[in-house]
């Protein structure tokens, strides 16, 4: 799959061939085309968002690196009228705490926050412009809404057509589920 058959609009729409975006912007160019040939689940990476030091300028750096060429992602596969039949999900493996000491790295950062997190989803069945959920004042805990994880396992199953009960597999002499400890599709998210 070559990006550079693409049209100068298109490159510049992503940011292709410009500091920061140049790199992500080519994964996503790339995304979008492997998207476009059929390929029915695309992993694009933004680079560490691991932030124990120096947080404010590690995280300035990486927004704008992914900002822009997300966002064109997005318009170009709605302009393809492929947005509602992909899924794009964003996000990390857990939150990062408002404090801003010095918790296991050298200066100012966050430590690792499992009690609050931010997930984004367009596309792929989503109701557009909707949030769910809040946290308390300084971003500490979740208090609003509150999901566990395992909720948006099922949900993200349930968006993708598949049905959690069904999903089975044969583990130490016996079957389990993919979701065995529950779950519960959110169904605010769901258009």
């Amino acid at each position: 799959v070559n990006i550079d058959r693409e049209t100068e609009e298109t490159k510049a729409m992503y940011g292709v061939g410009k500091e920061p975006t140049d790199n992500f912007a080519r994964r996503c160019l790339l995304a979008r085309k492997l998207v476009e040939k059929g390929v029915r689940f695309v992993q694009v990476y933004a680079s560490t968002w691991d932030s124990h030091d120096y947080i404010a300028k590690a995280h300035a750096s990486r927004i704008h690196n992914v900002d822009h060429p997300i966002a064109a992602l997005i318009k170009d596969l709605k302009q393809r009228d492929l947005l509602d039949e992909t899924l794009i999900v964003w996000m990390g493996e857990f939150g990062r705490t408002p404090d801003n000491g010095i918790r296991g790295g050298i200066k100012y950062g966050r430590d690792h926050n499992p009690k609050a997190m931010n997930i984004w989803l367009a596309g792929g069945g989503v109701k557009a412009g909707h949030t769910i959920g809040a946290t308390d004042e300084i971003g500490a805990n979740a208090v609003e809404v509150v999901h566990p994880l395992r909720d948006f396992h099922v949900t993200l199953l349930r968006l993708l057509g598949l049905d959690d009960n069904k999903l089975t597999y044969f583990h130490a002499g016996r079957y389990k589920q993919l979701s065995q400890f529950g779950g519960n599709v959110i169904k605010e998210l769901i258009a």
